[in-house]
């Protein structure tokens, strides 16, 4: 059952076994689109039907997290953040990470959560991953733009203002979110070729995402790294974003292309395994979800 695929191309249904499964099936993909965005759609609609903040939730459950970390991290703990204003350091740095994070969230159980779905009618199963990439673009929209608010509070109405600048590498930003999501979704594609054989790994991945939030400089700043250590920071492919964030949009940070070249081959590589694991998987996984 596993070797048999159905596809569908300009209204023909071919069926092939022994499909390889280390391709990359574009023209399959671009075929379903219309199923992705009714997927994007649904998935959009089901998450704030019947509550009354609806999409402002995006905005209210960061800016908490922000004010908490403000508090505690800022205030209390009085971790440095080289200098800007703890609110907008804090803010810049969950942007980046948060995209990458929920992303991978949304990906690592792909399997398990659309079993049903799956095991009812064929499409290409990369589908509801790519439409997960897609609403999570919603989030890092309205928080983006909750930024710039901020942003031009601190700049015009406060003292911290003076060092506040966006620098000319901001036009670099669809880049960075372009790499953000292959992140998410190269860490993601693999955990769920796993959970979907061992299901225990399902109940680590919010723990894994938390983990990840405190190896990312989100709450500290890279600079407050050792040099010698510096480089195991680095071996976490986000790391070089999130201060990229912070120099293009506050104007101070520890960012260099050649750790970013270095976040990029890393990346390629996770992406790489992630959807070689994930097709193979998707061969025989309803034979045993």
């Amino acid at each position: 059952m596993g070797k048999i695929l159905t596809m569908h191309f300009d209204g023909e249904i071919i069926i092939e076994g022994n499909r390889p499964w280390w391709k990359l099936r574009g023209k399959e993909l671009w075929s379903y689109r219309d199923l992705l965005m009714l997927m994007v759609r649904r998935d959009f609609l089901s998450r704030y039907r019947q509550t009354i903040l609806g999409p402002t939730w995006y905005l209210i459950q960061p800016l908490i997290t922000v004010l908490v970390f403000t508090v505690i991290f800022g205030r209390f703990a009085g971790i440095s953040t080289d200098g800007l204003p703890q609110f907008l350091f804090y803010q810049c740095g969950l942007l980046g990470f948060t995209l990458a994070s929920q992303i991978f969230a949304g990906t690592a159980t792909s399997f398990t959560s659309n079993a049903a779905l799956y095991g009812k009618v064929y499409f290409p199963r990369l589908i509801p991953p790519m439409g997960n990439c897609i609403i999570q673009l919603v989030p890092f929209i309205l928080q983006g733009i909750s930024l710039m608010g901020f942003w031009i509070y601190f700049k015009y109405f406060t003292e911290a203002g003076m060092i506040l600048k966006i620098t000319p590498i901001a036009g670099f930003l669809p880049l960075m979110i372009l790499h953000l999501m292959c992140i998410g979704l190269g860490l993601g594609l693999l955990s769920s070729a796993l959970t979907a054989k061992y299901r225990d790994l399902s109940h680590m991945v919010p723990f894994i995402g938390q983990i990840w939030m405190y190896a990312s400089p989100v709450i500290y700043p890279m600079s407050q790294v050792p040099e010698k250590w510096r480089w195991v920071a680095q071996l976490n492919p986000a790391s070089p974003i999130i201060e990229w964030f912070r120099v293009a949009f506050l104007g101070n940070g520890t960012f260099s292309w050649s750790a970013y070249g270095y976040s990029v081959g890393l990346t390629l590589v996770i992406f790489v395994i992630g959807f070689l694991a994930f097709q193979r998987t998707e061969r025989t996984f309803v034979d045993t979800v």
